[in-house]
């Protein structure tokens, strides 16, 4: 079976990790970013439906054969607990493939929490062979995942894996913005040509992001009173939100909250210190 995440290109497999538990069975669990597809036996790869007023974001697709209605019944409540009913597909069939003892049990055993820290990737149980590529967000979460992986399986089976350690879409829009300042004009929530310039940039990248759900935070420093400064923290990260959704950023995907003087990065003792604390920041809340 085969897990792999959408708009995903096929990958080469490296190091080989023995795995720790029993049985030889065959199949395909594959993830695409936004689906996952759940082949039997000798099934032949399917590619994720992209059919109008079907969202492939987030959608996991389980399709292939196995030894019963029992196996295709729980492979579905699992993938569904996982990643929610509404975004998975059932492309299941059961059949008569050759499973070997406890084959059902190892493989929906499998399909648990960890699985969800692997995207742009590839999972598969090919005979006593599992062979698992994709982007991990830190090496931890690599040794998580193939430490279950391990667990799951006896020690007639052996671990193909090839997961690489990814940029986070947070740090990419980070470095987008790179330390600099979306600017104002002094006590208002209008843009000056240098902010907006900013957010040129910052709205190029969004976009290259598949435009994430990000929330729009507005800081000030403690000048005034907090109150004040909140509102106006909340008028500036608005005024943002209408500038990048007038460049080409779903407004659905933004949301805006102020924080005026309560998330200081800078002592407000020093004029510099104030004007580091006077920002927007940049906040991904889900991919």
């Amino acid at each position: 079976m085969r897990i792999f995440p959408a708009s995903t290109s096929k990958q080469s497999l490296g190091s080989v990790v023995p795995a720790r538990h029993a049985s030889s069975g065959r199949g395909i669990l594959r993830r695409l970013l936004a689906s996952l597809v759940l082949l039997g036996n000798a099934a032949a790869l399917a590619q994720p439906s992209n059919a109008p007023g079907q969202a492939s974001d987030g959608m996991v697709t389980a399709s292939g054969t196995v030894p019963d209605e029992a196996t295709k019944a729980e492979v579905l409540t699992r993938l569904r607990k996982l990643y929610g009913a509404d975004h998975v597909v059932d492309r299941l069939s059961v059949g008569a493939v050759v499973a070997p003892a406890n084959w059902s049990r190892y493989v929906t055993g499998m399909i648990g929490p960890d699985l969800k820290q692997v995207s742009k990737g590839r999972l598969q149980i090919q005979g006593n062979i599992i062979d698992i590529s994709g982007e991990v967000p830190n090496e931890a979460a690599r040794q998580q995942v193939l430490s279950k992986l391990s667990g799951d399986f006896d020690s007639h089976y052996g671990i193909k894996q090839h997961l690489r350690i990814g940029i986070s879409k947070q740090k990419t829009l980070d470095d987008a913005l790179a330390n600099r300042t979306v600017q104002f004009e002094s006590g208002s929530a209008k843009l000056t040509a240098a902010g907006s310039a900013v957010l040129n940039d910052m709205a190029s990248t969004i976009k290259k992001l598949n435009d994430p759900f990000i929330n729009i935070v507005g800081n000030t420093d403690n000048v005034g009173s907090r109150q004040s400064n909140i509102e106006l923290s909340l008028a500036r990260a608005s005024a943002v939100k209408d500038y990048l959704v007038g460049k080409g950023v779903p407004a659905a995907r933004l949301s805006v909250s102020g924080m005026g003087p309560d998330n200081p990065i800078a002592s407000n003792d020093t004029a510099a210190g104030r004007a580091r604390n006077r920002r927007i920041d940049f906040r991904i809340l889900k991919n």
